[in-house]
């Protein structure tokens, strides 16, 4: 079975990319957690937010410290890229939310915008 790839998905996954890569602080795993936590969001069906497991994320991003995971989802946090909802259940697992793209609100306000200069 193919991956259903979503265009609008795949355009705001490329331009977080591409500002982490601008951002000096991070460093390698950030960005391959990052992707782990794009591929934990596709098997979702894209939901948002999606639930996460450490194992899961860990063998993704190839990190193999519990300490460097748990540093690398804070940070991340912390820099705005995901908001982390822990779960310290052994079954539920955590979830993760992508915060709203600025980007995408703004190309969505301005179309919004002229489609109403277009009615007057």
């Amino acid at each position: 079975m193919k991956p259903i790839i979503k265009t609008k998905e795949m355009a705001a996954y490329a331009r977080r990319i591409r500002q982490m890569g601008k951002n000096p602080h991070l460093l390698a795993t950030h960005v391959s957690m990052f992707a782990a936590l794009f591929v934990c969001w596709q098997r979702s069906g894209y939901s948002n937010p999606f639930p996460v497991n450490r194992r899961m994320l860990m063998s993704y991003s190839r990190i193999a410290s519990t300490a460097t995971y748990h540093k690398r989802i804070k940070e991340l946090e912390t820099f705005g890229y995901i908001r982390y909802y822990p779960s310290y259940h052994p079954i539920k697992g955590s979830l993760v939310e992508w915060p709203e793209d600025k980007h995408a609100k703004r190309s969505a306000d301005s179309s919004i915008v002229r489609s109403v200069d277009k009615l007057l």
